[in-house]
Formats: C-alpha cells, sequence, structure tokens
C-alpha cells in the first residue's frame, strides 16, 4: 500500500478522490460540448479573412491533424483512466520534470479558455450593452472589454466555479442539455444560410467561391488560419474524454468512442458551417470590403448574426445572439471543470504542493477550482478580447497535445505487454506523424504569438524551482528526473522557439515550406531522444501501479447508488 492510500485511510476521509459519474453519451458530450464554444461564432469570419472561401481546406486539415493527434489519447485513455491524463501520462513515462514541463503548459491552456469563452459571449452581447469597445490592433479591428464587461465577465467566471462546486454529476447533466441547444443552433444556421443562399438573392451566390479568387492570402494562407483563426481552437475540446477518464463508468469503452466521435462529428459540421457562412456573405458586402481579406460590415463584432440581420432574418439572428452566450458559457464552464483537473493531477503527481490535489465532500477538487477563477480574471488583463487570447490557447494546447504521441511510443517500447482496449496499427507512424501535426500547428501560429508562450515556460520553471524549494524537506517528494525529461523536453522547445522565429509565416514568407523539412527533422530527433531516455521498467510501473491504485479507488455509480444515504 502507497503512502498516499495510507494517508487517506488513516484519516478516514477521502481527500483525493474523484467520482465516476459520466457515461459513454455524457463523456461525448463533454468533448462536444467543450469543442463548440466560441470558436464556431468566430471562426469562419476570422478564417474567410485570411484565406477566403479555401478555408473550407483549412478546417478539413485541421479536423484531420487534430484527429491524427487524438488517436494517439485513444489509445492512451482507456489504458490509464486517470482524470487530468494529458498531465499525468509524462508522468508515468519520464518523471517529474518532463509532467511540470507540459503539465504547466497544459494548465496555462486550460485556465485561459473560460476566460476567453466569457470574452466571446460578452463580445456577441455588446449588441445589448456596452461590454466590449472596438480598439485597433495589429492592423485589424478588436473588441477589448469595458469595464462593465470586465466586471460581469468576473461574476461569469464565479458562476462556472459554483456550478462545478457541487461535483461532476451536476456538469454532466448540465452540460448534456446545453449541448443538444448548440447542435440544434449550428445546424439551424447552416441549413438556413445555404437554403436563403441559393433559393433567394438576400445573400451571396456560389459565385463568391471565385469572384475575388479562392485562394486570395495564397496557399500558406490555408495554413496558417488553421492556428491563428481560431480553427484549431476550435477542435481542441476533445481533450475533455481524456481529463475526465477517472469520472466516466467505462473507460475501455467510453473515452476511444468521446474522443474520436467528437472529432469527427465536429469536423463536418465545422466544414459545413464554412461553406455557408462563404455563400452568406452578400455580393454588395464584398464588393464594398474588396475582396475576403478586406471583409467587414455593420455589427461584425458578431458576424454570424450580423448576416441573418442583413439578409432579414432577423428571428435567427435572435438565436444566434442567445446561443452566443450559451454555446461560450457552456464551453467555459466545461472548461473550469477541466482546469481544476489538471490542477489536481499537478497536485498527484507531486509537481505542485499536494493541498491543490484536495478534494471536498462532493469530490472536487475545490482549492483547484478557486485558483482557476483567480488566474481566469489575471487573464483578462493582458488579453482583454477574443482574437488577442485565441493565438496564445492554440499554441499553448497543441503543445500540450505534443507529449501524447511520445508517450505512446515510450509504452510500447517498455511495457509492450501492457493491456491496449484500444490499439492504433502501423507501429511508430501515427504516433510520429501525430507529433509532427502537433508541430506545425505551433509553428503556424507565428511568432508574435509563440514568444509570449515561450516567456511563459520560463517563468514555469522559475515556479518549479520554488517549488523544489519548498519542498526539499518532504520525504514524500518524488524524484526530479531531470536528465530524462530535460534532455528531449528542453531541446523541443527551444527548437520550435527557433523554427518559430526564423521562418515564421508573416516576417519571412520565403522559408514557409522549407519550416515543413525543419519541422519533420526536429519531430524524428525528439521523437528518438524521448524514446532513448524514458523510464526504465521497474520505475514507469511502479508510477503506473500507484496510478491504477488511485484509480480502483474512486468509486464508481452502482457503489455510489448503494451506499447509505443515496
Amino acid at each position: 500500500m502507497t503512502n498516499r492510500v495510507a494517508e487517506s485511510q488513516d484519516s478516514g476521509s477521502t481527500p483525493h478522490r474523484l467520482r465516476r459519474h459520466i457515461g459513454p453519451v455524457g463523456l461525448l458530450f463533454a468533448a462536444i460540448g467543450s469543442i463548440i464554444g466560441s470558436g464556431w461564432l468566430f471562426g469562419a469570419f476570422n478564417a474567410s479573412r485570411i484565406a477566403g472561401p479555401a478555408a473550407i481546406f483549412s478546417w478539413l486539415i485541421a479536423g484531420g491533424l487534430v484527429l491524427l493527434i487524438a488517436l494517439t489519447y485513444a489509445e492512451l485513455g482507456p489504458m490509464f483512466p486517470i482524470s487530468g491524463g494529458v498531465v499525468r501520462y509524462p508522468h508515468l513515462a519520464w518523471g517529474t520534470f518532463a509532467s511540470f514541463s507540459l503539465g504547466f503548459v497544459t494548465w496555462l491552456s486550460t485556465v485561459s479558455v473560460p476566460a476567453i469563452e466569457v470574452e466571446g459571449a460578452l463580445t456577441y452581447a455588446t449588441k445589448f450593452a456596452g461590454f466590449t469597445t472596438p480598439v485597433g490592433h495589429g492592423g485589424n479591428q478588436v473588441h477589448v472589454l469595458t469595464p462593465l464587461g470586465l466586471g460581469v465577465a468576473a461574476l461569469l467566471l464565479a458562476v462556472f466555479v459554483l456550478l462545478n462546486w457541487f461535483g461532476v454529476r451536476l456538469f454532466a447533466q448540465i452540460n448534456n442539455v446545453l449541448v443538444w441547444w448548440k447542435l440544434a443552433i449550428i445546424a439551424l444556421v447552416i441549413v438556413v444560410f445555404l437554403i436563403t443562399a441559393l433559393a433567394t438573392t438576400n445573400m451571396g451566390t456560389p459565385a463568391n467561391f471565385t469572384t475575388y479568387g479562392f485562394t486570395p492570402g495564397g496557399v500558406p494562407a490555408v495554413f496558417v488560419c488553421i492556428a491563428t483563426a481560431g480553427i484549431t481552437f476550435s477542435f481542441l475540446g476533445f481533450r475533455q474524454g481524456i481529463e475526465l477518464a477517472g469520472e466516466t463508468t467505462n473507460p475501455k469503452r467510453n473515452i476511444p468512442f468521446a474522443v474520436i466521435g467528437s472529432v469527427l462529428i465536429c469536423s463536418l459540421i465545422y466544414a459545413a458551417l464554412q461553406v455557408a457562412f462563404t455563400l452568406g456573405v452578400s455580393g454588395s458586402t464584398l464588393a464594398k470590403s474588396h475582396g475576403w481579406l478586406g471583409l467587414n460590415f455593420t455589427n461584425d463584432f458578431g458576424p454570424l448574426a450580423a448576416i441573418a440581420t442583413a439578409a432579414g432574418l432577423t428571428w435567427l439572428a435572435v438565436l444566434l445572439y442567445i446561443d452566443a452566450v450559451v454555446s461560450p458559457a457552456d464551453t467555459g464552464f466545461v472548461y473550469t471543470t477541466i482546469a481544476s483537473r489538471v490542477s489536481y493531477a499537478l497536485g498527484r503527481n507531486r509537481d505542485v504542493p499536494m493541498a491543490i490535489a484536495k478534494t471536498n465532500r462532493w469530490g472536487v477538487p475545490a482549492i483547484s477550482l478557486v485558483l482557476t477563477w483567480i488566474v481566469g480574471l489575471i487573464l483578462l488583463l493582458p488579453f482583454p478580447s477574443w482574437q488577442q487570447l485565441v493565438g496564445f490557447i492554440t499554441s499553448a494546447t497543441v503543445i500540450s497535445f505534443g507529449v501524447g504521441p511520445l508517450v505512446v511510443g515510450a509504452m510500447r517500447r517498455e511495457l509492450p505487454e501492457l493491456k491496449r482496449p484500444f490499439r492504433l496499427p502501423g507501429g511508430d507512424t501515427i504516433p510520429l506523424f501525430a507529433f509532427f501535426a502537433a508541430n506545425l500547428i505551433i509553428y503556424w501560429g507565428g511568432w508574435d504569438t509563440n514568444y509570449k508562450l515561450f516567456i511563459c515556460v520560463l517563468i514555469g520553471y522559475v515556479l518549479l524551482v520554488v517549488f523544489q524549494l519548498i519542498g526539499r524537506r518532504n520525504p514524500q517528494k518524488p524524484p526530479l528526473d531531470f536528465r530524462r525529461g530535460a534532455v528531449w523536453v528542453l531541446p523541443w522547445f527551444a527548437a520550435m522557439a527557433l523554427i518559430s522565429w526564423s521562418c515564421d509565416p508573416a516576417s519571412h514568407p520565403i522559408l514557409f515550406w522549407w519550416a515543413f523539412l525543419f519541422n519533420a527533422i526536429v519531430s524524428a530527433g525528439i521523437y528518438y531522444l524521448a524514446m532513448a531516455t524514458r523510464l526504465p521498467k521497474d520505475r514507469m510501473r511502479k508510477l503506473i501501479a500507484d496510478a491504477e491504485e488511485e484509480s480502483e479507488k474512486e468509486p464508481d455509480e452502482e457503489q455510489l447508488a448503494a451506499a447509505p444515504g443515496n
């Protein structure tokens, strides 16, 4: 019995216990619920301003790249059904330094999402009150929060925390209802836009795809907008099938179903929405904007609703303004849950003080929830608009996802005998291509976004030093495993920073296609280093046994139903 289990029994309580309350549909909807947030409300508009009608291929390419990454997590999830898996998987393969490095970036990305979703909701709600105001930023107009907007944003973030406080069962029940609403609204927008554009003269025509050029920004723009227009951001919710693995009733069945299903469903939805948006823009609007790259129109802080209003579809515009609050609010609610689970996982790994992993009487990591709220408030200040925050979240999240393919490779080499309920075919092929895909998306984000991310990484390492000094006398503090992680993590971060700076799509476009080759070389090299420095079999087995022991002590739905008082 481990010390952690002994501590739990001695205290007569379960201070670090999560509860299994989420079934297959609940897990799928948790993923879809966080995929479909504010991204669909702004993504088609932003993508059209970068890549024009060719943006439909941006959505499809992004869906394929994210699916490659998601497939590796579909193998890992059923093997290790523990909450906060994206953080804890590298801990199993390389120990503390690697898990903190990726865990801190993961935490930054997840804790940022409730803030950006609130910004998205309030941006559309500017139609009704002065929540945002337009300002110039990087040559474009963005809508930043006003003092009123900041106050309402703080209140909404607090509501997310309050709802999460009472457990994952309430979370699943609320989220399932909201996801049905979101799917219905998106389907309605697609169908109505297509019918109106093709059967009336109130919108655009199929000529919209060619009149001002199919690829007005050039082919590189099709790739760049994957990272910068909110497209990849719009897919990142698939991770919830992994982060909530410790709280689903049948992980072996439910996790692959949720992870793969959510990406495929949303890929088709987003591609159809981009087609509908392209047809929905009127010819006169395109003429006044001098084409797609300068696209703008009245009330474009809420682009889909503005197009509906211009076409005389006032009823649809009203629904969109309502959904512009519901969809981002639901995703912010989901990510408040997830951010607290990531903090929980860092605490369980002992990468940060264990107090962060303490759960309340409803099995919810309460301190992590409060921390999520505080950091969300802080992030509203330097990133007061949706457009300013989306690129940062995209690069941070994709870096955290990039470790999944490496863990798959390390586990197959060191522990090939482990049972894998879902196993990817092709050996290293899919994991290596998934890692390459992650690195490409980071590169497409551009240096102006990525340098801020790498500064945050450096701040994270300062915090790691502080945590190590604080816990140096704690006999339960795990070894740092610096060599195991630093040999590949630090070169990976350094190489990505160098490529991002030297081949930046905005300042060095002539090197854009060369960057594909450079990323391929870096991906293969880092993959090899990570495989060569994985933990030895005995240590890996010990860490896995600890994780499995924790998973087994988390009661499932039937046990809870049979317990006295339920």
